[in-house]
């Protein structure tokens, strides 16, 4: 059985209270990511690159 697709809008209260757009600005200026996916990928980026050195 299919998936049933969704058509119309979608809510989410924290791109309305402007939090979304926030964390974007802080990510994009700090170079640090805020979802925890993105900073274990830049955690381990950075240790793999201090053990073994510059790719």
């Amino acid at each position: 059985m299919g998936r049933k697709k969704k058509y119309g809008f979608s809510f989410s209260l924290s791109r309305l209270l402007g939090i979304q757009s926030f964390k974007q600005k802080v990510a994009r200026s700090t170079g640090v990511p805020t979802t925890k996916l993105g900073l274990q990928r830049k955690v381990g980026a950075s240790l793999l690159k201090l053990l073994f050195g510059k790719k």
